[in-house]
């Protein structure tokens, strides 16, 4: 029954949200945002004990300040997915903005594969839907499954709607299916702050220790592909922003292992700094770092954001000498 109730809501998110001026549908957002935030549920308070550690200085007001603005930018991203369907090409072609677009251009001009990595920051489903539209280059990407499988079928439908090839999540098997886009010379999008496997790497984050997907590194070293970070921020406007850093390269010497390590590593610090820059627009309602997790050891290490399902995530298969933590499954 819960699931099925799941399913139509999320359906009547799409059937009918979708409909709605935009006026209407932005304010419907911020009011649903500021319920849930009053409602001081697990999320929120997740949201804010995240933000404590990007923003150690804030004292409580502050940190209240931030979970409310969160979870405004956070409904500003469910309202706009559920209408990015029914948005003309023209309407997402200004819904955008990047700042140093011209490391990605070179890549793909290169005949470079390219893998773009991003934490979950604003709207990555807008970002995905320009680069189809504007730059009219095609993207693979990874959803984990869903219960139920209507619910998983309606979050591929949606995203190849967009101009995504979307490939399931399952126990590494889209890996080998990634290697082959990046050797054609193909891009591959992952969202990439957060480990849904049993092969997770250990990173500093914000002065602890957090476990992050090996996928988007390993991609890079095995063929070669560019490896580019992505931080995503909202503005004043309705305008979505968003900055292609420099390239993580692979650094020379060492085992496969640990050079995945380190660019790992290097992708949590471009992270960090984004996330430092617009904390409100970085959407964690979970557990990410070690010591809450082992906080809480009945809870599962890649248990995603509540109410967030089938999105991208930066699968991989297991890496050999790196530390592995408890094995989740829903989306991070």
């Amino acid at each position: 029954m819960k699931d099925r109730l799941t399913d139509a809501l999320y359906g009547l998110g799409w059937g009918a949200v979708k409909r709605l001026p935009e006026p209407v549908a932005n304010g419907l957002g911020r009011a649903v945002a500021d319920f849930a935030w009053s409602r001081r549920g697990k999320g929120v308070t997740r949201l804010e004990n995240n933000l404590a550690r990007v923003v150690p200085d804030a004292d409580e007001a502050r940190l209240r300040e931030l979970s409310r603005a969160g979870m405004r930018s956070y409904l500003r991203y469910w309202m706009e997915s559920f209408r990015l369907p029914a948005w003309s090409e023209e309407r997402v072609r200004e819904g955008f903005a990047a700042e140093g677009l011209h490391h990605l251009e070179d890549g793909l001009a290169a005949g470079r594969g390219v893998v773009l990595a991003l934490p979950h920051m604003a709207n990555w489903d807008l970002a995905g839907a320009w680069v189809t539209t504007k730059l009219g280059v095609p993207f693979t990407t990874v959803a984990e499954r869903l219960k139920p499988e209507t619910l998983y079928d309606r979050f591929v439908a949606y995203r190849e709607g967009l101009g995504m090839e979307v490939l399931p999540h399952t126990g590494g098997a889209a890996f080998g299916t990634l290697a082959r886009r990046l050797r054609d010379g193909g891009l591959v999008c992952l969202v990439a702050d957060r480990d849904l496997s049993a092969s997770g790497v250990p990173v500093d984050f914000f002065g602890a220790r957090a476990r992050m997907p090996a996928g988007p590194a390993l991609l890079a070293v095995q063929t070669g592909a560019l490896l580019l970070p992505v931080t995503l921020w909202y503005d004043a406007s309705r305008t979505l922003q968003g900055r292609v850093h420099p390239p993580v390269e692979v650094p020379e010497g060492g085992t496969r292992t640990e050079r995945t390590a380190a660019m790992t590593q290097r992708l949590a610090d471009v992270f960090a700094a984004g996330i430092a820059e617009h904390p409100e627009d970085w959407h964690m309602l979970q557990r990410l770092w070690l010591e809450d997790l082992e906080a809480r050891p009945e809870e599962p290490a890649g248990t995603g954001v509540p109410g967030q399902p089938g999105g991208s995530v930066a699968a991989s298969p297991p890496v050999s000498g790196t530390a592995s933590d408890r094995p989740g499954t829903e989306k991070s």
